[in-house]
């Protein structure tokens, strides 16, 4: 089985956040932290003109609070549309 994003959506893999600690040597917990706003591209959808744009394998940045999250096979992914993708990182 696997995941295909339908028209103009991208299915992303976050970039993970890793624990981070300020200055003063406080651990900031998870919920603490911004949600990443970049991650891998997995699959596009069938939009022409965004599968010209988007590749397998490039790294996108998208907006905050976007897109909806899945969790398949033990790992977390991200469903945005293709007016939340602000970059691509290549």
């Amino acid at each position: 089985m696997k995941i295909e994003p339908f028209e103009d959506r991208v299915l992303v893999e976050p970039e993970e956040t890793t624990e981070r600690q300020t200055k003063s040597g406080l651990v900031l917990p998870d919920t603490a932290k911004e949600k990443p706003r970049s991650g891998k591209v997995v699959g596009v959808g069938n939009d022409e003109e965004l599968a010209e744009k988007v590749k397998v394998g490039d790294t996108i940045v998208y907006a905050k609070f976007t897109g909806d999250e899945i969790e398949f096979e033990d790992k977390k992914y991200l469903i945005v549309s293709r007016s939340d993708i602000l970059a691509v990182i290549r």
